[in-house]
């Protein structure tokens, strides 16, 4: 998951939970429109957010199978199965039968829900209006809610969580002014470690190793071997935010800025972080081209991904930082100053990037094997974001 936000909370703006799901074969690969019969079980299914509700695509075919009519601004995370996907509402997580085309009962109310988190085979869902953690084994959600364990931080916050195979819970700390770092509780819920050595903590990832990264304004702050360690950025201000991992690697992928008093700052650079040897290195993007919060993926041998403002996927070697390959995809852009509005995103899967152009109303799916498009689908609206099914094995 994947959100910018270091200074605060996000408003969720999203939608009444009133909802109808129509759907057509799309065989010219535009959008159906509302009323349409339902296709069959959608294979590999993607989804693509728009203003007023979310399409799933045939993630093979890439084709529009399902249109789910769901007013407002909807957001969509892996929920961790072969069918599911959370859809965040105005109202909690809800789960999304993205085979189907249609919108469950499995829902986890609250107010402002925020980062969805898959790690072996958990999902860790936080609340930021309640401060409220659920984690569970994603495989259960086809039948019904699945029971699975609960947390409330002392304070809600913009925040997130993360399980471990042993059962270490690590999860921020924060209030709706300040969020100084995270603590880890083991699997019976006793506090083993604490750290307040993280201001802005925001965005998580796992490296190799279950090594967990937090970002904050100055750094990194790393959970590893039962504790909490901190990675320092060159200067006094070094936000990294969103963070991309991978189990075939040590090293993170993440964002990184260097204005603290910026409106929206267009980044020029990337960060490494090696949780190895606890160092953080910073990397320039190619000439001229910066990125959002929604262009870092992790390909199928750890590979580092960002789709750059360029209209390129740029292919980064995580361990000497290098870029291995430059793939041309859309058409060049710009980060939008409102962090709701559509800009080319991206979506890892196995061998493949899916990738939206707002200006186009297209989805391409790139083949991370070749670097050739492999597919694209024009939809009737503006994609905004885009996700889909995802099953840890």
């Amino acid at each position: 998951m994947r959100h910018r936000r270091i200074g605060g909370a996000a408003a969720l703006v999203a939608a009444t939970l009133a909802l109808t799901a129509c759907a057509s074969d799309a065989d010219e690969g535009t959008a159906p429109a509302a009323g349409s019969s339902a296709a069959a079980s959608v294979k590999e299914p993607v989804t693509v957010t728009y203003d007023g509700g979310i399409y799933v695509l045939d993630g093979e075919a890439l084709k529009v199978a399902h249109n789910i009519t769901l007013p407002g601004f909807n957001r969509v995370n892996p929920a961790g199965n072969d069918t599911g996907v959370f859809v965040s509402t105005e109202s909690g997580f809800q789960v999304l039968d993205a085979a189907a085309g249609t919108m469950t009962d499995v829902s986890y109310p609250g107010a402002k829900p925020g980062h969805v988190v898959r790690h072996g085979d958990r999902t860790i869902l936080f609340t930021d209006g309640t401060g409220e953690v659920h984690s569970f084994d994603p495989k259960k959600l086809t039948d019904g809610k699945p029971e699975g364990r609960t947390y409330k931080t002392a304070q809600p916050h913009h925040g997130v969580a993360v399980e471990l195979g042993d059962g270490t819970l690590v999860v921020t700390l924060g209030t709706e002014e300040s969020r100084p770092g995270a603590i880890a509780l083991d699997k019976d819920g006793k506090e083993i470690a604490r750290s307040e050595e993280c201001p802005g903590v925001h965005g998580e990832a796992v490296a190799q190793g279950e090594v967990v990264g937090l970002g904050c304004t100055d750094g990194v702050l790393l959970f590893k071997n039962g504790a909490f360690v901190k990675v320092k950025s060159a200067g006094a201000y070094g936000a990294v935010a969103t963070q991309a991992g991978s189990e075939k690697s040590p090293v993170l992928l993440g964002e990184y800025k260097v204005e603290p008093d910026a409106e929206r700052e267009f980044p020029e650079q990337f960060a490494l972080i090696d949780t190895a040897t606890n160092s953080l290195k910073v990397v320039p993007m190619p000439e001229g081209a910066s990125y959002s919060f929604r262009s870092l993926g992790r390909g199928p041998k750890g590979e580092g991904l960002i789709l750059g403002t360029d209209g390129k996927l740029h292919v980064i070697d995580p361990a000497s930082g290098k870029l291995t390959n430059s793939w041309p995809v859309v058409g060049a852009w710009k980060e939008p100053l409102k962090w709701q509005e559509p800009r080319p995103a991206l979506f890892v899967r196995g061998d493949d990037a899916y990738i939206t152009e707002p200006a186009t109303k297209t989805v391409h799916r790139l083949d991370l094997t070749t670097g050739t498009v492999a597919g694209s689908v024009t939809l009737d609206a503006i994609p905004n974001e885009i996700s889909g099914t995802v099953s840890e094995h």
